[in-house]
């Protein structure tokens, strides 16, 4: 140190801009040696200054990391590591006020005592270090330094109500990960700085905070140490921490170091409290923001002058006193009682045999015990390292090879991961020394490659426990009062700011179930901020589009493409339905109402598409007395009722009335009264949900697939239902109306009383086999007598049979125009079981048999039925008014089992009682009937009557 150099104490609270003082000097000189308390504040000086003059002239040097160009003009360095023999223009020790602290208290002493710059020497610190700096260092310089801004105290605050961009403070790694686990589920996530992280984890995690990702920070005490953050407030969870020997109270000095770091360079800062902490003494709090403190009294001091004689006198040199006042004694630090533990063991003992070997293993004993498990695992470690270093020279590779691949894992939770790291910092220290292992850069970046590994897993874990990015992002947009847009993909996924927040079904948001509720409530304001104007969008979009984007479900809903946007509404009127819509409230009523009315426009249409010959019956004005009232029936019926129901109405027409509700596309069926068209697939999907809907059922029935002749008849399903899905139940099937009307225009043309069997066409017809032929035709009135004979050879060219004939030549030119079958549709052979066709095919008659293999007597035989009208008598004749609707009917009173006639009084659903009437068995004339005008013989009939 030359006799003109300058040595200057800059003092003052935090916020005064010291450290950038400090750089600004350095950069004036030469050269020049900076000494930080923290690795991690070295870190961010070194980017500093590298960032000003370029990687080619700046050092980092720490206990475990080294970078030191060819051409070093400045050292950035942690206190320890200071390289005080290279004769520096400039000097600067950082937060000098360390010289109190018990554990490295010596080592800042140490630097106050002797570290000299050739021109310069800056010390900066707590002004609470002055009387001190007087009395050890003669000639230095006071510089004075205000605070830049306010620190105001607030008083207790809950976590639930922490104001943005806050630090909460805790004193052990469980307090800071349980704060910082609340700050996830209540403010979105938070960012977690301790001094156990590596400089590449620390420098990640304050990322997520200064870039505004998160708007919290968790941090144990070593924030106070000269980081500095943009934090607007800090909050104390406790007051009390453990210093490694006991639970104390932190001292006001302490509590402003790590205050201060709330509000940096103009902007003001408050500090509370916060948790289980208890409110700060008014006497703590008026030091505080006023920075007034007790001065230091006692530094502590080391003896650096040691003695490698002997292992006694070194341990002497290491314990010796001083009778300076200012100055105390240090207790006994880590390389300390390392070093006590190693003397004493005989292994040890014998490698001693000069100072050079004591110097060794001072050093090694100068290994910080990063790891932290015991003293005695520490002390067993270094006996390995110094007996490699002692024996060849050198650490075996491959002993360091295994304990660093041990360490090289990123699997595991926080905890896993930060042991690891505090591991492979006991290997990156020793790869640091010189010449203690071969091909030093080789082992400097595994090392660090390892470390970086280790940091980049360890930010990773620390982001997805305790950071929510989707809630932070959706908070601070909404604080910032920034309008969020929604995007909604063809999934319904709704994402905002590219943050998933839920899915969008139709006008309905349905909120991400893994948020927890205090994130569901950020979600929820987030989604009705960003959704309202996509809304607004889609109502429009609906408004606007065709009716072939919607329809309608069997149960009532309303659908647009995927998305069930409303369901139909019961009104008086059942083809006048009204409609509900799915619209969130969030939406507003605008939307609901749009939506409301495009959906009516669209079922009034289809209704009026589908039904379209109905409605213009209910509007004929010329349909006037019997004729309206049955039009009126079968509207209300929506186009199918049975003919029971109405059969006096339908019997009192005249043939007028008949004409006229023919043109409207009315048959008059033996069994059912009904509008073909109105049989189609859609109108019968249709008239289930309306009549459903208007019956108020609960669950509506569903309608057939189709193309289906007959489905099978369920007994707990209501007649009625069958009915209104187009279908008649007979035996254990229901039967398609129309096909039972041709059914029956056949079944006319046979002799019932005889007895007659089915016919290749009737089977065609039903589409079933002869077995389920012969139930369908005893659900229908008649007895079927099952019988076996022998098959007829089949003749080449010959002639129909007999019922064959009869059953095609049904014309009759005084039928009426709608008896004539209607054709069946395209669809019906295509939808027919394939083996109930086979079975049709069978039913038809035996194929030729093979000449050349006689088939067995077995095979020679054929099964038949034969059918006679056997309707169920009745001992009351008033007893089929009262039954209810749907219950299966015999035929009227006065028929006496001869072939069934056209009106469907007769034979509707009654099922027959299997027994063959007695063709002998005379029977008492019946009485004169009043001629059916349904009958497709009624004009034969009568002219019969007038010639008797």
């Amino acid at each position: 140190m030359r006799a003109n150099a300058r040595v200057v104490a800059v003092l003052g609270p935090t916020n005064t801009g010291k450290t950038h003082y400090a750089i600004e000097r350095m950069l004036a000189h030469r050269t020049g040696v900076i000494g930080l308390p923290l690795r991690l504040l070295a870190r961010e000086v070194y980017d500093r200054i590298r960032d000003l003059r370029g990687p080619d002239c700046v050092a980092l040097v720490t206990g475990e990391e080294r970078i030191v160009p060819d051409r070093t003009q400045y050292w950035v360095c942690t206190v320890e590591a200071m390289p005080l023999e290279i004769g520096a223009d400039f000097v600067a020790i950082d937060e000098i006020q360390l010289c109190a602290d018990p554990d490295r208290g010596h080592v800042f002493t140490e630097r106050l005592l002797h570290a000299r710059g050739l021109h310069e020497t800056l010390f900066m610190g707590s002004d609470t270090m002055r009387s001190a700096i007087a009395a050890l260092v003669p000639g230095v310089q006071f510089n004075r330094r205000e605070r830049m801004s306010k620190l105001t105290y607030s008083g207790s605050k809950k976590l639930s109500r922490m104001p943005a961009r806050s630090a909460i403070v805790g004193f052990s790694v469980e307090n800071v990960y349980a704060i910082a686990e609340l700050i996830r589920r209540q403010k979105g996530g938070c960012a977690v700085v301790m001094g156990a992280l590596s400089p590449r984890t620390r420098n990640a995690q304050v990322d997520l905070y200064q870039n505004g990702d998160v708007d919290y920070l968790v941090a144990t005490d070593a924030i106070g140490m000269g980081l500095n953050l943009d934090i607007k407030h800090v909050a104390f969870s406790a007051t009390r921490k453990f210093d490694g020997r006991r639970m104390r109270m932190l001292n006001p000095d302490e509590l402003a170091q790590i205050a201060g770091r709330a509000g940096r360079y103009q902007n003001d800062g408050s500090f509370g409290v916060t948790g289980e902490a208890r409110p700060l003494d008014d006497e703590v709090v008026e030091a505080i923001e006023n920075h007034q403190f007790l001065p230091v009294r006692k530094l502590q001091w080391r003896n650096a002058k040691l003695e490698f004689g002997s292992p006694k006198r070194l341990l002497e040199s290491l314990e010796h006193h001083t009778s300076d006042d200012w100055l105390t004694r240090a207790r006994d630090a880590d390389d300390v009682v390392a070093l006590k533990n190693l003397l004493v063991l005989p292994e040890v003992q014998d490698r001693l045999r000069d100072p050079r070997d004591l110097r060794l293993l001072w050093d090694v004993c100068r290994i910080p015990d990063f790891r932290g498990i015991s003293p005695t695992e520490h002390a067993g470690l270094l006996g390995r390292v110094f007996e490699f270093l002692h024996g060849d020279g050198r650490i075996d590779p491959d002993w360091l090879a295994r304990n660093i691949k041990r360490i090289d894992r990123t699997e595991g939770d926080i905890d896993a991961l930060s042991k690891r790291l505090a591991y492979i910092r006991t290997w990156t220290y020793i790869a640091q020394r010189k010449a203690w292992v071969d091909d030093e850069k080789h082992w400097r970046e595994a090392t660090r490659a390892v470390e970086d590994r280790l940091s980049d897993a360890l930010h990773t874990r620390l982001t997805q426990r305790f950071v929510d990015r989707r809630t932070s992002v959706l908070l601070r947009r909404l604080k910032q009062k920034e309008s969020l847009v929604a995007d909604v993909n063809d999934k319904g996924e709704v994402t905002v700011e590219g943050e998933l927040i839920g899915r969008l079904e139709g006008f309905r948001f349905r909120q991400d179930k893994t948020a927890s509720p205090d994130e569901a409530k950020t979600l929820r304001q987030a989604s009705i901020a960003a959704l309202v104007p996509l809304f607004h969008l889609r109502a429009d979009t609906v408004y606007n589009a065709p009716d072939t984007e919607f329809e309608f479900t069997e149960q009532g809903g309303l659908m647009w493409g995927t998305s069930a946007i409303g369901k139909l509404v019961r009104s008086d009127d059942a083809m006048r339905p009204q409609v509900e819509a799915f619209v969130d409230d969030e939406a507003g009523p605008d939307v609901a109402d749009k939506v409301r009315r495009r959906l009516q426009h669209f079922i009034d249409r289809k209704i009026a598409s589908l039904f379209e010959p109905l409605l213009n019956m209910s509007r004929d004005e010329t349909l006037s007395g019997l004729a309206r009232g049955v039009a009126f029936q079968l509207v209300e019926a929506m186009g199918v009722i049975p003919r029971a129901q109405i059969a006096n109405d339908i019997k009192a027409l005249d043939q007028d009335a008949r004409g006229m509700l023919r043109k409207h596309g009315v048959r008059f069926g033996q069994f059912t009264i009904f509008l073909p068209l109105l049989l189609k697939p859609a109108p019968t999907r249709l008239r289930l949900v309306l009549r459903s809907l208007h019956e108020g059922l609960d669950e509506f029935p569903e309608s057939p697939p189709p193309g289906l002749v007959t489905i099978p008849h369920i007994s707990e399903v209501p007649d009625a239902h069958y009915t209104m899905a187009g279908y008649h139940p007979a035996g254990a099937r229901a039967i398609r109306i129309d096909m039972l009307e041709r059914l029956a225009d056949l079944l006319r043309a046979c002799d019932s009383r005889a007895g007659f069997e089915a016919t290749p066409d009737m089977l065609s017809i039903t589409g079933t086999t002869l077995e389920q032929f012969a139930d369908l035709m005893q659900g229908l009135g008649y007895a079927a007598e099952k019988g076996e004979r022998e098959k007829a050879k089949p003749v080449q060219d010959a002639a129909a049979s007999p019922a064959t004939d009869a059953a095609s030549d049904t014309t009759n030119p005084a039928a009426e125009p709608d008896t004539t079958a209607p054709e069946a549709p395209e669809t019906e052979s295509a939808e027919t079981d394939a083996p109930e066709a086979e079975m049709q095919n069978e039913a038809k008659g035996p194929e030729v048999p093979d000449t050349e293999a006689a088939p067995a007597e077995a095979d020679s035989l054929e099964v038949f039925f034969t059918f006679t009208w056997a309707p169920r008598p009745r001992r009351d004749a008033n007893r089929q008014a009262r039954k209810p609707e749907g219950e299966n009917r015999g035929p009227r009173k006065g028929a006496k089992g001869g072939k069934p006639k056209g009106d469907g009084r007769k034979n509707d659903g009654r099922k027959g009682d299997g027994r063959k009437p007695n063709a002998d068995h005379k029977k008492p004339a019946a009485k004169p009937q009043r001629i059916d005008p349904d009958n497709p013989f009624a004009a034969a009939l009568a002219g019969f009557k007038a010639k008797d």
